[in-house]
Parts: C-alpha cells; structure tokens; sequence
C-alpha cells in the first residue's frame, strides 16, 4: 500500500512540472499603407501553475541557437567570438509574461541597444456576448474589448480551463481560441497545444570582462509606460544615439575597441563610423515609416 501511495504521489510531482504549450498563428500587416502584405510568425504561449509566456517560436529558437554557439566559445578559451546573424531571427522581438493568480502582467522589449520591462497598469475590461462559433475542435463564445488603441474580438472556450489569451489578454472563462483587430490587422488564432516539461531557470551567459554584444547579457530597465513612451519618441528622432554615445565613451579607454561595420542595399561594405551612422539612421527610419501599424498602439503615442 505504501508503494501505491508512494507512486501517486510521484505522479503529481510530474503533473506539476508540466507546461501547458499553446501554438498561436499570428498573422499582421506592418504597413497600414500596403495592406497587400500579411505576415505570419508562430506564437508560444507557454502555461503553467506560476503564470504564462508569450513570445515568437523563432526568435525563441534564434536566441537558443546563438546563446550556446557563444558559450561554446567561451569555454574553447582560443579568445575568438563571433556572433553571427541567424537566418531567422523572427520577425516579433518582443515578449510578454503574466504572473498567476493576480495576472501581473510585464511587456519585454528593446529599443536600440537597451532592453526594457514595462509593467502593464491596464487590464482588458471584457463585454461577454451570446454568439458561438466551433473554431478548429473548440466550441466558442464570443468576447469583446477595447484595448491598446485598438477594437478586439476575441472567441475563449470554457474547454479549455485557463483564463489567459495570447499577447496581454486574459479574463475571459477560458483560453482565448481567436481574437482580432476590428481593422483585420492583427489576428491571434490556436492552431494547436502539447505539454512539455517545465524548463529549468534559464542562467544568464557570463561574457568575458572585455567583452560586450550588444542585444546580449544584461539585465531588462524596469520603466512605466509613460517612460517608455519617451523613451521610444527620443528613440524615433534620433535611431542611433546610444551607439555613438557607446563609440564616445570607448574612445578613451585603450582596452576596448568598438567598430561598426554594415552593408548598403547595393552590397557596399561601410566601416568609416559616420556613414555607419548616417546609413543605420536612414535604414532605420525607413523601417519605421513601413511598421506603422503597431500591435498597440498607444504603446508608441
């Protein structure tokens, strides 16, 4: 008897250390001026007792991918890194956590070379309406809310038993199956789970004393969203400060050394620090007139 007990016991012990993985197809147009173009990247939305995660499937693997190439170099002790580009970098850097029971909810982002954690004070106040729909192998009902900027409909099912949604959505009586945008800009839709086992706590990489890559290591500036708002505005009018700044502040110093090297759109290899500067700023600045059409928009007003 004591060896049943024993066994359910452990059994527990598994159930608990699982997470509950719910893939999102997430499909958005960058461009309010270019409708034409949709975009897709696979969503994670990783549950379990604690909170949930949300984040791009391929950025996830990306990251993986260039963290153990770096400590593999790190531990070859030869004194070469290189960090290479990965091919799919994903096309959503940003990540977004809720904290179980009282849904804490913080924003992961990075502007130029600083990354940042904004605490959301907002929670989406839901209007539960009678319509259904069956989406995929769920039966549904149909939820809306006005959010970020933005009009929402989303469809939760009572299936599956979890008051969370993707990106900053939760609430409803059930998984968030689908919402969308009232513009069709940005559509979250489940498109399949699984369980896995519970990850162990992620250790940060420890890079040598002389040696900084930016976008890696480091710790996220906690900031509220109105500090975010200038710091994205300042960011906007000047794409390339805190590079020069970083330039400015290495001059003086003989044990460090930091140059910028970058490609025109005709191939053209620049290494002189102004025209890196002058090409990274218009490169910039073009990227940003064609992602006008922000997931949420008051994130950026």
């Amino acid at each position: 008897m004591k060896i049943k007990i024993l066994f359910f016991l452990l059994l527990g012990i598994a159930a608990g250390a699982q997470n509950n993985r719910f893939f999102y197809e997430y499909k958005f147009i960058p461009d309010s001026n270019n409708k034409e173009e949709v975009k897709k990247e696979m969503m994670l939305l990783d549950i379990n007792k604690k909170g949930s995660a949300y984040y791009s499937h391929d950025k996830f693997v990306a990251d993986s991918t260039s963290k153990a190439e770096l400590e593999k170099q790190i531990n070859s002790g030869t004194g070469n890194i290189s960090v290479n580009r990965r091919d799919r970098p994903g096309q959503v850097s940003y990540k977004v956590t809720k904290d179980y029971p009282d849904f804490k909810t913080y924003f992961f982002t990075t502007v130029s070379t600083d990354k940042y954690k904004i605490k959301e004070d907002k929670k989406p106040e839901w209007k539960i309406l009678p319509d259904q729909q069956k989406i995929g192998e769920y039966n549904t009902q149909k939820a809306v809310t006005s959010y970020g900027g933005r009009e929402w409909t989303a469809w939760f099912s009572a299936d599956l038993p979890f008051q969370d949604g993707p990106y900053k959505f939760y609430g409803l009586p059930g998984l968030i199956v689908k919402i969308e945008d009232s513009t069709g800009s940005h559509i979250m839709t489940l498109v399949g789970n699984k369980t896995i086992p519970s990850p162990s706590e992620e250790k940060e990489t420890r890079l040598p004393d002389n040696v900084s890559i930016l976008g890696m290591g480091g710790k996220e500036l906690e900031i509220s969203k109105d500090q975010y708002k200038k710091v994205w505005k300042a960011y906007v009018n000047d794409p390339t400060k805190n590079m020069r700044e970083m330039m400015m502040r290495s001059g003086g110093d003989s044990n460090t050394k930091v140059s910028f090297k970058m490609k025109t759109s005709d191939g053209k290899e620049l290494s002189d620090p102004n025209q890196v500067f002058k090409e990274m700023e218009k490169k910039t600045k073009e990227a940003l007139l064609k992602n006008n059409n922000p997931i949420e928009p008051d994130m950026t007003k």
